[in-house]
């Protein structure tokens, strides 16, 4: 199954809020013909548009292969929440990897926050970036093992973004009676996606990258030179960035192996105008402590944007919106009669460990992907630390391919099987309250 075509038609951003209150997207054209470049990028999300940017700032001439348009993926559709700290807990993965290869990921994860903040900055990209993101449990068992995690990032971290939240301080922020508390994070921040990534497109074109969509990469021959094959042209690089995520189907069986495609949704309701403060009373978003997460938050015209539904194949469900309204309505029971506008599904890639899997395929071939949810500000970082390390500063890029990678158990044949085994036990230990 190809997922670059299995739930969306080609070229054509999906009917989301996003795509609705986008500024204007630049059109790009498709490669005809046999071209030369420093550097070839496979990819047009926030992966991709970030090496792009810092590759071609640098001086390199830089050509990148979209099969849809630039923000076309989950770069573009995603909850736009850029959080803190790795995916994976600090407290684990000192675990895995020791303490001084967990503090350089945790000086990584401060980076690709404040990398964010300074291209959004630097190239005036209007994207509607705001502080705030509340991490809020569902039982008491649960607000204490954040506030836990939270003394940890402060104690050994010297991180001090964070104030705890009992139950009636999260109730103030957000008056869902599901929630028990948790803290607040105001380092970390919510923006608009597909404007976020349409400006850093914006941002690398003026930078000198050539841009062309819809040309889906069939093939990689590699050598000292390696050929980038697409249905109706070529591209002869010295360097290659596959920046795929969760598209990048059969391209390399290696990082298929460690990355694997699911599909999340969204829905945006109608404008709740004064009775959004039955939701929040602020301009924060929010992540819960569910396997399968709820996240949402308030848009511009305060609708609730709120993502969570998830589907057990990798083909979207037909009635999208009543995936998302069953766990929109167990937060807020109040909303079960609201009426949603958008909703719309995306494919996202995740690894065992929910860490990114970066990785040197080649001499001349880099890989990143693997975000597992975590992808504005991590994928953004990455596409820098690919670009860096083409340039001979390896070291950002060499401690992110450290952290050891598990293959999904059986390869692709039964990875679908495992997960819907995973997803049901913990959508089933969810509900029952373990």
């Amino acid at each position: 199954m190809n997922l670059l075509y299995s739930n969306d038609q080609k070229a054509e951003f999906p009917p989301s809020w996003y795509a609705a209150t986008a500024h204007p997207a630049d059109r790009y054209p498709a490669l005809h013909g046999e071209i030369k470049a420093d550097v070839c990028v496979v990819g047009g999300g926030y992966t991709g548009l970030s090496a792009a940017l810092h590759l071609a700032e640098a001086g390199f001439d830089v050509v990148l292969l979209e099969a849809h348009r630039i923000g076309f993926g989950a770069s573009g559709r995603n909850g736009g929440q850029l959080g803190s700290a790795q995916r994976m807990g600090q407290e684990e993965l000192e675990r895995l990897v020791g303490d001084a290869d967990a503090h350089k990921l945790w000086e990584l994860a401060e980076d690709a926050k404040n990398l964010v903040k300074s291209l959004i900055a630097k190239h005036g990209i209007d994207c509607d970036l705001k502080p705030g993101i509340a991490e809020l449990g569902l039982s008491s068992g649960e607000r204490q093992d954040l506030h836990a995690h939270a003394a940890h990032l402060s104690d050994k971290y010297g991180y001090d973004q964070i104030e705890l939240l009992d139950e009636e301080a999260g109730h103030a922020i957000c008056p869902s009676p599901a929630y028990k508390g948790g803290y607040m994070d105001m380092g970390a921040g919510h923006l608009h996606p597909l404007n976020y990534a349409l400006g850093l497109g914006r941002a690398a074109v003026a930078a000198g990258a050539r841009f062309y969509e819809e040309t889906e990469v069939l093939g990689i021959d590699e050598g000292i030179r390696t050929t980038i094959r697409s249905e109706n042209g070529s591209v002869t690089s010295d360097h290659v960035i596959l920046a795929c995520n969760g598209y990048l189907g059969t391209l390399d069986r290696r990082v298929a192996s460690r990355v694997m495609p699911i599909n999340n949704f969204i829905a945006a309701t109608e404008p709740l105008g004064a009775a959004a403060q039955d939701v929040l009373t602020r301009d924060i978003a929010v992540a819960d402590t569910k396997f399968v997460v709820n996240y949402f938050r308030l848009s511009a015209d305060r609708r609730l944007l709120f993502g969570g539904g998830e589907s057990y194949g990798y083909r979207f469900p037909t009635d999208i919106a009543a995936k998302v309204r069953k766990p929109m309505t167990e937060i807020f029971p109040h909303l079960r009669d609201v009426r949603i506008d958008y909703a719309w599904g995306g494919t996202l890639a995740i690894t065992m460990r929910r860490m990114p899997y970066l990785v040197r395929l080649a001499p001349n071939i880099l890989s990143a992907s693997g975000y597992s949810g975590h992808g504005v500000g991590t994928a953004t970082h990455a596409g820098q630390l690919m670009a860096l390390a083409i340039q001979g500063q390896a070291d950002g890029f060499d401690t992110m391919a450290r952290v050891p990678a598990l293959p999904f158990p059986g390869g692709p044949a039964l990875r679908n099987p495992l997960l819907v085994l995973a997803m049901t036990w913990y959508a089933l230990r969810d509900r029952i309250g373990l």
